[in-house]
């Protein structure tokens, strides 16, 4: 599962783009017990979700023309450069070139190849998120797409990735895991091949999903629907991973929960 010693390919930062970041904190304050702290006047609207003083996440208000309510999930660059190389190399699309964010680090956005969004954070005086894997915090992150060996392949390419194939009812996941060490220790998610059922509907577009460690799905999923929030996949127990359920806030930015199986 996710840790904080992040290293190359580590999903270092999570970030929500909003239509109306009040709204959002509000939401995920109630849902997970998340505070919003801003980042400053200077930062556009931009602050971080934090629970017991550590940054498991941010918020920010939309900035593409066009764009989505969505979870963005970031991962590590040692040289922000050389990974945009890598990104256009592999047929990727930069959506928004290497920037340096008043010295916190460097900041580049991108679309793989099949559609799914992604971003990619080097850091500076900000390493990443301060706490994963623990109650309400980021602890998976799984990628949808129509062909998930061209999608490894891609990630591969840019970010060194490897991967493990685990035979499930109807379909094969492929676990993923950064590139140095020992490969399940350095597990941190999953590609799974885009269906109708599992990520939401056939006009759903390929994307990044993160899970959040919740001690009862079920109840969280009640919270969601209490709150303006929508079920997209209902709460399931998947055999030597845990229950799981996807929902989405009332902005529809779809995002998952993830009971782990004690066993594992």
């Amino acid at each position: 599962m996710l840790g904080t010693a992040f290293r190359t390919g580590s999903p270092n930062w999570l970030d929500l783009g909003s239509p109306d970041t009040a709204a959002a904190a509000a939401f995920y304050g109630t849902v997970f017990g998340w505070e919003f702290v801003s980042a400053g006047p200077e930062a556009g609207g931009y602050g971080y979700f934090r629970l017991g003083g550590k940054t498991l996440a941010a918020l920010g208000p939309l900035t593409e023309e066009g764009a989505h309510s969505a979870w963005m999930v970031h991962f590590q660059s040692p040289d922000m450069q050389a990974t945009t190389e890598a990104v256009r190399a592999g047929g990727g699309t930069v959506r928004m070139e290497p920037m340096d964010v008043m010295g916190e680090g460097w900041l580049a956005q991108f679309t793989d190849p099949q559609g799914a969004q992604f971003a990619s954070w080097q850091p500076g005086r900000t390493r990443g998120l301060e706490q994963a894997s623990a109650e309400n915090s980021l602890v998976w992150v799984e990628l949808h797409v129509p062909d998930p060996a061209a999608a490894i392949g891609f990630y591969a390419g840019v970010f060194g990735w490897r991967y493990a194939e685990m035979e499930t009812p109807g379909m094969t996941y492929r676990v993923l895991s950064i590139g140095e060490g020992n490969q399940e220790e350095g597990s941190f998610g999953g590609v799974a091949p885009q269906s109708d059922g599992a990520d939401g509907g056939s006009s759903t577009a390929p994307r990044w999903v993160p899970y959040f460690h919740v001690t009862d799905v079920d109840a969280t999923v009640s919270a969601v629907e209490g709150n303006g929030g929508a079920v997209v996949m209902p709460a399931a127990d998947v055999p030597e991973v845990g229950r799981i359920a996807w929902a989405s806030d009332p902005a529809g930015a779809v995002f998952a929960l993830l009971k782990p199986d004690p066993r594992m």
